[in-house]
């Protein structure tokens, strides 16, 4: 059983909890459509999984079981907590690299993309991040790290994180120093000069420090959250593919494998280039109007999607493959269709249509 179903009520309740005392305080943290879009990206996330982590953590069993140095016992605390400091040690330089690789920020920008910080923006997660993440962990599994181990530590690195996006919280002292807090993690998800490139940790801001890419949160200039080439999107499936596509039109053009080469391993703001002095007042969010009536029920529609995706998460592995690939694809393109309806796109209720006849005439072969 997936632990990460547990943890979705958990979620979905401290996000409502964020909104309401968000509100009771006069501060707009919460768009409903962003919301949306973040929990969509999070389900496509969990659905991929489904597929990715076959390959992903099958890849650190086959290393552990054939390749290990020493077997580390799974019974002893210290294995545990050496594991955890391993793990986020190697998190860092993994989300380090997710920022200053091209292919790698492909995947990881989709977290960032939203233009809003709140719990919600924690589930806003990669479907593609795996597959160039999961190999830097592979030592841990040569150094003898059991795969129970190693799951179980990625998991409290996972969740760990998910409380540090709010803007309720503000600094915490002696605790900013040490840990990733909100006010550390607001730095990161920042588009202004000084929040570039900073503050990688996952549990521990300890290693920012060392290396060189810390910076304490500002109370004179205000964090303006969001990438700085807008993905102006609630497409899920485009946000997720939206810089492969731009990677892959930009290496076909080129004329030798080198450069095409570098266009995937080059830093995102380009080699050697100097990023553009961003005024924080002239930044305007994507803020599309669709209507009271459309935002009910796209609202509606993704309570029915969290409980048939909470069904396949829990129920994956009794299906065969072609029912597992076809559930996973109806889930997608309902995210999908409820983004062109939050962005007023003028196909979106023909699609929607389309959508409901499809998956209500397939469901007797999905359950």
């Amino acid at each position: 059983m997936n632990p990460i179903i547990y943890a979705i009520p958990v979620f979905m309740i401290t996000i409502l909890l964020e909104a309401w005392v968000a509100r009771r305080r006069g501060l707009q943290v919460y768009n409903l459509p962003d919301a949306i879009t973040s929990l969509n990206f999070g389900t496509l996330s969990q659905v991929s999984g489904v597929f990715v982590r076959v390959f992903t953590f099958g890849i650190y069993v086959y290393v552990f079981e054939n390749l290990r140095l020493y077997t580390l016992p799974q019974d002893q605390l210290w294995v545990w907590v050496a594991a955890l400091i391993i793990y986020d040690f190697t998190y860092y330089w993994v989300h380090r690299c997710g920022h200053e690789l091209n292919a790698m920020w492909a995947a990881h920008q989709v977290h960032h993309s939203s233009e809003w910080f709140n719990l919600s923006t924690a589930l806003r997660q990669t479907s593609t991040g795996a597959f160039l993440g999961s190999p830097f962990y592979l030592p841990m599994a040569i150094v003898g790290v059991p795969p129970i181990v190693f799951g179980m530590v990625a998991l409290i690195d996972l969740l760990y994180q998910y409380w540090v996006h709010t803007e309720l919280v503000r600094k915490l002292g002696w605790i900013d120093r040490v840990f990733v807090t909100p006010s550390n993690h607001r730095v990161h998800h920042g588009q202004n000069d000084y929040c570039i490139d900073r503050n990688y940790g996952g549990i521990f801001i300890i290693w920012d420090r060392l290396f060189g890419s810390y910076a304490e949160e500002r109370d004179d200039e205000p964090v303006v959250y969001g990438i700085r080439k807008p993905l102006a999107s609630y497409n899920v499936v485009w946000g997720n593919l939206n810089i492969y596509a731009d990677l892959l039109r930009k290496s076909l053009t080129v004329t030798t494998f080198g450069t095409a080469l570098r266009t995937w391993i080059d830093p995102p703001s380009g080699r050697g280039a100097t990023l553009a002095h961003l005024d924080p007042a002239t930044v305007q969010r994507y803020s599309p109007t669709p209507s009271s009536t459309i935002k009910n029920y796209v609202l509606l529609q993704y309570v029915l999607l969290s409980f048939a995706t909470l069904y396949f998460l829990a129920n994956h592995g009794n299906f065969a493959m072609t029912a597992k690939v076809l559930f996973a694809a109806a889930i997608a393109a309902t995210a999908m269709s409820l983004g062109w309806l939050l962005e007023g796109r003028s196909f979106s209720r023909h699609f929607e249509t389309a959508r409901l006849l499809t998956i209500g005439a397939a469901a007797p072969l999905l359950i």
